[in-house]
C-alpha cells in the first residue's frame, strides 16, 4: 500500500518587487535561496504577491507559474499604508511605495519570517520576503531527497536562467 505524500499547507506568501525586465531565473533563484535558507518548502507557498505596477512584469509572471500560484497584487497606496522593517526610498521613488516586497507579502497580515532580501545579480534587480500566513499553521520544513515530495526549485531557476 502506497502511503499518499504529506498534505501540503499553502500558507507563506512572497513578496516580491523588481527592476523592469528582471529574468524569471533570477526571481526564482532569489525564492528558492530565501525559502531554503530558512528551512521552508516551496510547497507551502500560496501565492506571490508584489505592486499591481509590476502586474505584468515577465519574471515575476513566469516565477508565480513556475511555482503554480497565484500573483496577487496591491496598489502603491495599499502598499504604503503597510508597516515594514526594512523602508527603502528606490521603490518609493519606482512606484511609490517606500517597500514592495515586504509590504505586498505582509498586506494581509501574517508573521514575517524572511525579512527583505535581494537577488544575487548584480546589480540585483529583485526583492522578496516570505510572510506565513495570520492563524495558518506552521510551515512544513523542506523534505529531504529521499522524501521524494518538495519541489525542486533550483531547477526551475536553472532553466529560467537565461530568459
Amino acid at each position: 500500500m502506497v502511503s499518499d505524500p504529506a498534505p501540503v499547507a499553502h500558507i507563506l506568501v512572497v513578496g516580491v518587487g523588481a527592476s523592469r525586465g528582471v529574468p524569471a531565473g533570477e526571481v526564482l533563484g532569489m525564492i528558492e535561496g530565501a525559502l531554503r535558507d530558512a528551512g521552508l518548502s516551496a510547497r507551502d507557498v500560496a501565492e506571490l504577491a508584489t505592486v499591481d505596477g509590476k502586474a505584468a512584469e515577465p519574471g515575476i509572471v513566469a516565477a508565480a507559474a513556475c511555482l503554480g500560484v497565484p500573483l496577487v497584487t496591491y496598489s502603491a497606496a495599499e502598499l504604503a499604508a503597510v508597516e515594514v522593517p526594512n523602508p527603502s526610498d528606490a521603490p518609493l521613488a519606482a512606484v511609490g511605495a517606500p517597500s514592495v516586497a515586504e509590504a505586498a507579502a505582509l498586506a494581509r497580515g501574517g508573521d514575517l519570517l524572511v525579512p527583505k532580501r535581494r537577488s544575487a545579480g548584480v546589480p540585483a534587480r529583485a526583492t522578496c520576503a516570505v510572510v506565513r500566513r495570520p492563524g495558518r499553521g506552521r510551515p512544513a520544513t523542506t523534505a529531504t531527497a529521499t522524501d521524494g515530495i518538495d519541489m525542486d526549485i533550483d531547477g526551475l531557476a536553472d532553466s529560467h536562467a537565461h530568459d
